[in-house]
């Protein structure tokens, strides 16, 4: 079982376009939702957060305290970002029932050394940086750790069949998918090739940006969304409108 990781939350009014007050207060706007569970707006301290996003990733259970009242476990679903900054504007918590089996991924750390890499200068390659798995909650684990000690050559690969997966877990993604491996040196001519491939992933980057802050808006919109369902959840049926005949 790993390590408890506590956090505090509040509850919250300020919905939809509002947040920008918590933001200025140094706070993060979230959202806590989870099966037969009614969504709950939250406000969190972001220097505590920040700390326990790092922590925790998306893969460790949480002790979510909100207004000292029972804690809840969670997992951290999503943290959205600003484009320019990369500050977090948002996040989703889920709320995970501890008898069930849930999904979701587990981070790779990659450990040790590869030969192939100190000794015949080759490029160290990952293609997965996390692995999706299905367990119950208190099987999970914080991260997957490969030692590429075995990566001496350049035919050398790692698979996630040769991964050490933790009893109770049981991994979704395709056993013969590579992890990783180490390519020979480049030459001058693809070095080249890289750079122009960087020029053009940095023109990339910015159209994202745009993208990026056309989803913080799409998150202010779905605040305002939940606020609206949850007065029309609470009206007493005598006083919703009647149909018109």
């Amino acid at each position: 079982m790993e390590q408890q990781i506590n956090l505090k939350a509040a509850p919250r009014d300020l919905l939809g376009k509002k947040v920008k007050i918590l933001r200025r207060k140094d706070q993060i706007p979230a959202i806590l939702y989870g099966q037969n569970f009614k969504p709950l707006p939250l406000a969190l301290q972001r220097s505590e957060f920040v700390k326990i996003a790092r922590m925790a990733g998306e893969a460790t259970l949480i002790n979510l305290d909100i207004a000292q009242k029972e804690p809840i476990k969670i997992l951290i679903r999503d943290i959205q970002k600003e484009p320019v900054h990369d500050g977090m504007i948002h996040v989703d918590f889920y709320k995970v029932d501890m008898s069930k089996e849930i999904q979701t991924e587990i981070p790779i750390n990659f450990v040790g050394v590869s030969p192939a890499v100190e000794e015949l200068e080759g490029n160290f390659i990952t293609n997965k940086d996390s692995i999706k798995v299905e367990c119950l909650p208190e099987k999970l684990v914080s991260e997957i750790n490969v030692d590429i000690a075995g990566l001496k050559t350049f035919e050398d690969l790692v698979h996630i069949k040769d991964l050490n997966i933790p009893e109770g877990i049981k991994v979704l993604d395709e056993i013969e998918d590579i992890i990783c491996q180490v390519t020979p040196p480049r030459s001058e001519e693809e070095m080249k090739e890289m750079e122009e491939e960087a020029a053009a992933t940095t023109e990339k980057a910015q159209i994202e940006n745009i993208e990026a802050e056309a989803e913080a808006k799409k998150a202010e919109e779905k605040e305002a969304e939940v606020e609206t369902e949850g007065k029309e959840e609470n009206q007493p049926a005598e006083e919703q409108p009647n149909e018109k005949k």
